[in-house]
């Protein structure tokens, strides 16, 4: 029983072109806030060093901060890890430095850092780890990061060519791109800092995304297997209003859990709990309306999905 009563024009040509506006204007917006504000890497994509310390009792990371800030580490950036006990200071190369330099600095960098740390408060600091993130690694990682991206839709898209039809998978991934560029653009607009956690984030998106547009087309298969006589706009207008009460309660009960994790979570993981939030709900907006337009303008037909009759069996006389 549906917890939701819904009896939406989805597929009226008003409503699919206001939905295409919306979708419209946000891909601009994303794409020339990519093109002007670009990313603000983290340590991981870029090169510094990275220090893990640990306090007897909760400390505001403002604060820390602002201790390394006195003590001359002007750029050193300050979250928590895990805890309100544990800290990660970031602390990016030197403008000029060069990579073996700073590399063989980093050892002693930490020790320095702590000890800094440790002349601004009374609490016993223990370091947990320092260790350092060459310019080499981080190309490499942004590298294989991008690769994955386009593995994933790759995958995508042949997974649900095979299991429905080609139109179907290419509607999926036209999806799925629109929601990744919508999160990107969200990302720069913001000066959200760009690491491997919202990389992960962005992967999550995908298989969010992925699996309510999967739900959407699977019920819309077989509507167009029973609904033989109506045209494509009705077929996917009713599947449209059978699945949106199951999208909305999926997706709030996810949204909940990601505000707590935004909220308590701490800033360690506030890039990666925003990417999820804002791909949740575009993901949900596009499942619901931009998915079925992709099919739409793919000229997707009940032929299409008819299913195909083996040899020595009778043909369905039904029209």
């Amino acid at each position: 029983m549906a917890l939701l009563k819904s009896d939406l024009d989805f597929m009226s040509a008003k409503r699919r072109r206001i939905t295409s506006m919306i979708s419209g204007t946000m891909l601009i917006i994303a794409l020339l806030s990519l093109a002007i504000n670009r990313f603000e890497f983290g340590l991981d994509f870029t090169s510094g060093t990275l220090i893990e310390v640990g306090y007897e009792q909760a400390v505001d990371p403002a604060d820390v901060r602002q201790q390394l800030v006195n003590s001359g580490y002007e750029e050193a950036v300050v979250v928590t890890f895990g805890s309100d006990r544990d800290l990660l200071v970031r602390l990016p190369v030197e403008a000029g430095e060069d990579d073996l330099a700073a590399a063989s600095a980093a050892s002693t960098l930490g020790v320095e850092v702590l000890e800094a740390l440790r002349s601004a408060s009374d609490q016993n600091i223990e370091m947990r780890r320092s260790e350092y993130v060459g310019p080499k690694v981080g190309a490499e990682l942004a590298e294989k990061g991008a690769l994955a991206l386009l593995v994933a839709l790759g995958i995508v898209m042949m997974y649900v060519a095979m299991r429905f039809q080609y139109k179907f998978g290419v509607a999926a991934v036209l999806a799925l791109m629109h929601d990744v560029i919508v999160v990107l653009g969200v990302i720069s607009l913001f000066h959200l800092t760009f690491d491997l956690t919202v990389m992960a984030a962005l992967l999550a998106v995908i298989g969010y995304s992925l699996n309510d547009t999967i739900v959407v087309f699977d019920r819309a298969r077989e509507n167009f297997r029973t609904m033989r006589t109506n045209d494509p706009e009705v077929v996917l207008n009713t599947t449209l209003n059978q699945v949106i009460s199951r999208t909305f309660v999926t997706s709030l009960t996810t949204m909940l859990a990601l505000f707590s994790m935004l909220i308590i979570g701490g800033e360690s993981i506030r890039g990666f709990a925003i990417a999820l939030i804002v791909g949740v709900g575009v993901g949900t907006y596009t499942s619901l309306n931009i998915s079925c337009n992709f099919l739409m303008r793919l000229k997707i037909q009940k032929e299409d999905l008819a299913v195909p009759v083996k040899e020595g069996e009778e043909v369905d006389s039904m029209p």
